[in-house]
């Protein structure tokens, strides 16, 4: 079974189990259908660099300089950015270098050269580590390296990486690579409470505190092929799974080391080994970002943060997703965008490597396109891709779905991007992106059969677990 399908129905299978025996109801999202006029915003948000936190009025002319040449105004700009910190806790991060990465061969090529290049150490955090031939090359190059002297230390998802053999990680181990694996599945191979249900969804990379990588792509042989993104090739070659990754240089990746050590932490496993973890970063780029995590039981910081930028949204809302089953109060937003007149279009799988998601996903269509969403399925390639650009000027690329297991029950991060430079390369993907899209019509739609219809009847009395 290939490893998508595999962890697609396994985590399905957990999910529905570990609710039905821990709790007698569904848990549900923060109410934030008025989040906007809800918060209390700061005047100015509050900005990290290189040297940590700067004044007020430093931060005022920085956002300005870097703003200054946006299609928005600046004031939007900063009207918004106070809004998410009031929403989710975290400051905007400025100094950094923000590539992005698309598909499998153009990532992990970035992510082969700097393990490469590793001094120090290599912390990996993914919820696929497949015993495939690009599992097995990253494998034996973290092997190599730990031997070199560079300490690597992994975590990986139980669940994600439940049909990968144990002597695959064990012979890492033996090497003196550090592995941690995520919520064991067994209950007697855990320390804490058995919480099968929450999932690490999460995709880090970082070497040696001076760069980081996070996104869509997991260490699997669904991503040695280009999905034929800004391609020339024939429509009949062999193609890989459509995704999306970024790599960071600068300030911002102490964020996500950050994110990787506590997450280590959490799961009450041994220390590490000292490390140079927090090394002196400088500004690396001219990018301000804003680093995203959420966990189970945690302050829904990404779902905040999405369903503020789209109630906020001026101009047009573009979303690419691999998993799109939305809760009530982001579908309500996304309608009442499309009808303030906002352009919103999201590019959905039209190949799925799971029927039980692609009908409860189908079964939104008719709400959407009767209230002005277009909606778009992307064809030949499987899409994996988690991500948004919204007036052309806030980005995001990240684990997270569009789901309620997403936002509930999994560990994710995501990481937003301010400013024009940065919303235009997402944007050029997004319209790269619907060259092998096919619009999904009213008129189409109604003529799909009582089967389907059926299908997706059934997909949504699941959507909760999905």
């Amino acid at each position: 079974m290939e490893s998508k399908v595999r962890y697609v129905w396994i985590t399905h299978v957990v999910g529905m189990v570990g609710i039905g025996l821990l709790s007698t109801a569904c848990a549900a999202l923060p109410e934030v259908r008025n989040l906007s006029s809800s918060l209390a915003a700061p005047a100015n948000p509050t900005v990290t660099n290189a040297h940590g936190t700067i004044s007020t009025n430093q931060s005022k002319s920085l956002l300005a300089q870097r703003w200054a040449n946006s299609h928005l105004s600046a004031a939007t700009m900063t009207a918004l950015a106070a809004l998410e910190e009031a929403a989710t806790g975290s400051p905007l991060i400025a100094g950094n270098k923000v590539t992005l990465l698309y598909d499998g061969p153009q990532t992990m090529a970035a992510m082969v050269a700097a393990i490469t290049a590793a001094k120090d150490h290599i912390n990996l955090e993914t919820y696929i580590f497949d015993q495939d031939e690009i599992g097995l090359r990253f494998a034996n190059l973290l092997i190599a390296r730990q031997r070199d002297g560079v300490q690597v230390n992994i975590i990986y998802d139980s669940v994600g990486t439940i049909g990968t053999p144990q002597a695959f990680f064990d012979n890492m181990r033996n090497a003196g690579i550090h592995l941690l694996a995520f919520n064991p599945v067994n209950p007697l191979k855990l320390i804490g409470p058995w919480e099968p249900n929450n999932r690490d969804h999460r995709k880090i990379l970082v070497v040696d505190g001076m760069v980081a990588f996070t996104g869509g792509v997991n260490i699997s042989s669904t991503y040695a092929n280009s999905s034929l993104f800004r391609s020339k090739a024939r429509r009949d070659v062999k193609v890989g799974w459509r995704d999306t990754h970024i790599k960071i240089e600068g300030p911002a990746v102490a964020a996500l080391q950050g994110i990787f050590l506590n997450n280590w932490a959490s799961q009450k496993a041994p220390d590490l080994p000292d490390s140079n973890f927090f090394p002196p970063l400088k500004t690396a780029g001219d990018k301000i970002v804003r680093v995203l995590a959420s966990e189970p039981g945690g302050d829904y910081d990404i779902y905040k943060a999405y369903v503020l930028a789209i109630q906020e949204s001026k101009e047009n809302i573009h979303i690419t997703c691999a998993y799109f089953v939305p809760d009530a109060q982001i579908l309500q937003a996304l309608i009442d965008a499309a009808h303030r007149g906002i352009d919103v279009k999201i590019i959905l799988p039209g190949v799925t490597d799971s029927g039980l998601i692609h009908h409860a996903t189908r079964s939104y269509y008719s709400e959407m396109l009767t209230n002005g969403i277009k909606v778009y399925q992307l064809q030949i390639a499987v899409l994996h891709a988690k991500t948004a650009v919204i007036d052309k000027a806030w980005g995001t690329v990240g684990s997270t779905n569009i789901d309620t297991r997403s936002f509930m029950h999994n560990s994710e991060i995501n990481v937003v991007v301010y400013g024009d430079e940065f919303g235009l390369a997402m944007e050029n993907a997004f319209a790269e992106d619907l060259r092998y899209s096919e619009q999904m019509t009213e008129e189409k739609w109604r003529q799909r059969s009582f089967m389907e219809k059926l299908k997706e009847w059934a997909a949504r009395r699941f959507e909760y677990w999905l």
